[in-house]
């Protein structure tokens, strides 16, 4: 499995002239997010369109918001469309494999990005964050902060999607060296922010002896955010975050949130273009391995003013 280094993500998003086959390229590309409400996927689909622009295709986004119907019909139409290329963030890891294989088998190159599909082969490439890295990342920096002894909260994220689990067996890996470490709760919030404030009122109504929160992802978090200070709590409960939004930034400098793991999902969107253009040009995958990870960076009130865009750590 090819693992990119910091200084790969730094030459891939310099502000360097793409290949020469952008005066060759043309035709469509069919760009599929999940929730473009969320700033992350809307960047991730926004950057994935920029680029296929820049190269000189036309570049259509939409949303399947999770739902394996919505992704098959999105599919079907990037089919029937003629597209040289798919890049698609799948709904689900299972049940988004029936319709990477349908594009796939129409003549039709699919790029996954952001999540996996739990068979290859199928997909040129998948290229994802480096979750168990990001929640090592960020799990060691909590424990710094919140000690050796806590009462903690986790905020696990959608069940069918495989970056939950990871990044929870990532923090467990960390948070298991301490017993006095203690997990008072551990809630689905499946990635949503007003599901996040929900369930930490209900946590927080149960047993309000409540040291720290860590979470799966940044909308998660801020939710539990809110519910802590409508609670009066919230200067003396530590949250961890992951995605690095731009929301969760401006928390980390307000200091309601003690740090968020940035994915670089800025750069593996713009990186699943490039390399869709050169598969369409080549007729071969530009990077020999399907599956790609991306590391992750950390994002706290030390290094907070390097964040110069979404999604986005200057070093």
């Amino acid at each position: 499995m090819l693992k990119l280094t910091k200084r790969t993500l730094l030459a891939a998003t310099a502000a360097l002239p793409l290949m020469a086959t952008t005066a060759l390229a043309d035709g469509l590309i069919s760009i599929i997010v999940n929730d473009p409400s969320n700033p992350y996927w809307f960047t991730e689909g926004e950057v994935a369109r920029e680029t296929a622009e820049e190269l000189g295709y036309e570049a259509n986004v939409s949303a399947h918001r999770g739902d394996t119907n919505v992704e098959s019909n999105l599919v079907d139409a990037a089919i029937t469309n003629g597209a040289e290329a798919i890049i698609l963030d799948p709904a689900n890891a299972d049940g988004s494999v029936g319709v990477v294989r349908r594009a796939t088998e129409a003549g039709i190159p699919v790029f996954l990005v952001n999540a996996e599909i739990n068979e290859s082969g199928i997909a040129v490439a998948q290229l994802v964050s480096n979750n168990a890295q990001g929640a090592a990342l960020g799990a060691v920096h909590w424990q710094s902060l919140v000690g050796d002894e806590a009462n903690y909260v986790e905020f696990f994220g959608n069940p069918a999607d495989n970056n939950a689990a990871t990044r929870s067996n990532g923090y467990e890996t960390v948070i298991s060296q301490y017993p006095g470490l203690v997990e008072v709760a551990e809630e689905v919030a499946n990635w949503d922010r007003t599901q996040g404030f929900n369930r930490m009122q209900s946590i927080i109504q149960a047993n309000s002896d409540i040291d720290a929160v860590i979470s799966g992802n940044d909308e998660m978090a801020l939710g539990a955010i809110a519910a802590l200070q409508e609670a009066g709590m919230a200067d003396d409960v530590i949250v961890g975050g992951f995605d690095g939004s731009p929301d969760a930034v401006e928390a980390v400098e307000a200091g309601e949130m003690a740090y968020t793991v940035l994915q670089p999902v800025a750069v593996f969107s713009r990186e699943a273009v490039i390399q869709a253009d050169y598969y369409i040009q080549n007729g071969e995958p530009m990077v020999e391995e399907e599956k790609q990870l991306f590391d992750c960076l950390l994002i706290t009130p030390e290094n907070v003013d390097n964040y110069t865009g979404p999604f986005t750590l200057s070093q």
